[in-house]
């Protein structure tokens, strides 16, 4: 069986698999963006393998993380900057 560990993604706790990726946990909640370009668009993961930068995130209290290369663990604080 899979562990489960809790992150919490702009405040709601959400319990994901082991070794889910941030980009993964925020898609898991249901949030399609997880930040806004210069000019309000919404962005979200697309490479998927940390080319792209689409899916940077705050994890922690550290701006710019990226989602897709960032493993979630348990006690996470993700917060989009949407």
């Amino acid at each position: 069986m899979t562990e489960r560990v809790c992150v919490t993604i702009d405040g709601v706790t959400l319990a994901v698999p082991e070794h889910t990726t941030v980009a993964a946990a925020i898609a898991l909640n249901g949030r399609t963006a997880t930040r806004r370009s210069v000019r309000g668009e919404a962005r979200a993961a697309f490479c998927g393998m940390g080319v792209c930068h689409e899916c940077r995130v705050r994890v922690d209290g550290r701006a710019h993380v990226l989602g897709c290369q960032t493993l979630c663990r348990d006690g996470l604080v993700i917060e989009t900057m949407r």
